[in-house]
């Protein structure tokens, strides 16, 4: 038997994602965003509410940077997420985020997280609150790199936020690998 829910963000895993960008006075600013996703393999597409510091920020700089939080970071990600860029001017300070330039657009990376994606912005629509924006360059901690230049992903201890039970959690094991496991079901 199954029981109707109704309408609920429950979607998972969502990648617990750091958007970050240049506030006027140049310091960076970063925000928790849980809702987004590739819009295809050159875009990333994020759900922001009109208003907030990064949807300013982005629109003036054209530029965003989106980092993968990790466990040893999940206190300072929570903490983005929860302050107001609009009332508090440089939250990254009572972080242990660091912050340096990106090489490809005009938005920082936080370069204590494993991964980060460089995206110049092409859009935001204030009706649907989703900020587009083209991939640029990702950039990696080396300390995830395989010999052959492949991530190793695990390493990463990467989070994700469940919103069923509105709670961190880690990303879970390998258990397959796609696009072979299915092939016992071809002819």
């Amino acid at each position: 038997m199954r029981k109707n829910l109704g309408v609920k963000p429950y979607f998972m895993p969502l990648p617990v994602l750091l958007v970050a960008t240049y506030n006027e006075d140049g310091t960076a600013n970063a925000m928790n965003a849980a809702y987004g996703t590739l819009g295809d393999f050159t875009k990333v597409s994020i759900y922001i509410g009109k208003g907030k510091r990064t949807i300013i920020n982005a629109m003036r700089e054209k530029a965003f940077t989106v980092s993968f939080a990790d466990e040893a970071h999940m206190v300072d990600a929570d903490y983005v997420g929860m302050t107001s860029g609009n009332k508090v001017q440089n939250k990254l300070a009572k972080t242990s985020f660091e912050a340096a330039k990106s090489e490809f657009v005009n938005a920082p990376i936080i370069t204590n997280l494993p991964m980060t994606i460089e995206c110049e912005l092409i859009e935001y629509d204030e009706v649907s609150e989703n900020l587009i924006g083209e991939i640029k360059n990702i950039s990696i901690d080396e300390k995830y790199l395989l010999e052959d230049g492949s991530i190793d992903t695990a390493k990463m201890n990467l989070i994700f936020y469940n919103a069923c039970e509105n709670t961190y959690n880690l990303l879970g094991e390998k258990l397959a690998k796609a696009y072979d496991i299915g092939k016992k079901h071809l002819d």
